[in-house]
């Protein structure tokens, strides 16, 4: 029973910490700010602008598939 108390707290542990360093490592914390924001307000900066490319893009192709439609009847 110790055993496998010991196993499971072990095991969140490893958890954690891979969660911690997924966290600070790959979502863009150790790349430092040109414009001198604070990290967490940089990574949303860069979050947002991905997702208004991404809005822009889905746009785009709505109205390509729209005129090709029209263009089809």
């Amino acid at each position: 029973m110790l055993g496998r108390l010991l196993s499971l707290v072990l095991g969140l542990a490893v958890v954690a910490f891979v969660a911690y360093w997924t966290l600070n490592h790959l979502a863009g914390a150790d790349r430092p700010d040109p414009e001198g924001r604070s990290q967490p307000k940089a990574v949303l900066d860069r979050t947002r602008e991905a997702t208004h490319r991404i809005e822009q893009d889905a746009e785009k192709r709505i109205r390509e598939t729209e005129r090709k439609m029209d263009e089809a009847r």
